[in-house]
């Protein structure tokens, strides 16, 4: 790296790791971004997704990762983070910046905040799905 330029934050530009281990940038500033992604590379296979979300509210939606583990860190506020597998449900509260929860592959999951959070997510989002309420 050289000359003076702004660092970018992963809130506005995720960063992608390839399967060869590089990382690629992409900016998350379309409603398709995440659509774009499996296009851009080939249904996302074998790549991970690093990014920062910042949400106030419950997640409208769940979803899962057949691909593998998501690890996520919460850097503030505090939010309920709902995993449904095997018929079993739990519920892992992160409300200490640092904390931090791994959704196992195959998990349905999703959030439940009243106050505005921010966390970083790790994800291998290849084959990722979503559902209204998977328990129904």
């Amino acid at each position: 790296m050289t000359g003076n330029a702004s660092a970018p934050t992963l809130r506005d530009v995720p960063a992608i790791l390839t399967p060869d281990h590089a990382v690629d940038l992409k900016a998350a500033s379309t409603p398709n971004f995440y659509q774009e992604l499996d296009s851009d590379y080939g249904g996302f296979e074998g790549h991970v997704l690093i990014s920062e979300h910042a949400f106030s509210a419950d997640w409208g939606v769940w979803e899962v990762h057949p691909a593998g583990d998501e690890f996520i860190y919460l850097l503030e506020g505090a939010a309920d983070f709902i995993c449904y597998a095997d018929g079993r449900e739990t519920v892992t509260r992160l409300d200490t910046p640092g904390q931090f929860v791994v959704v196992p592959r195959d998990a349905w999951h999703t959030a439940r905040t009243t106050v505005p959070t921010r966390a970083l997510f790790v994800t291998p989002g290849a084959g990722t799905q979503h559902s209204d309420d998977p328990r129904a």
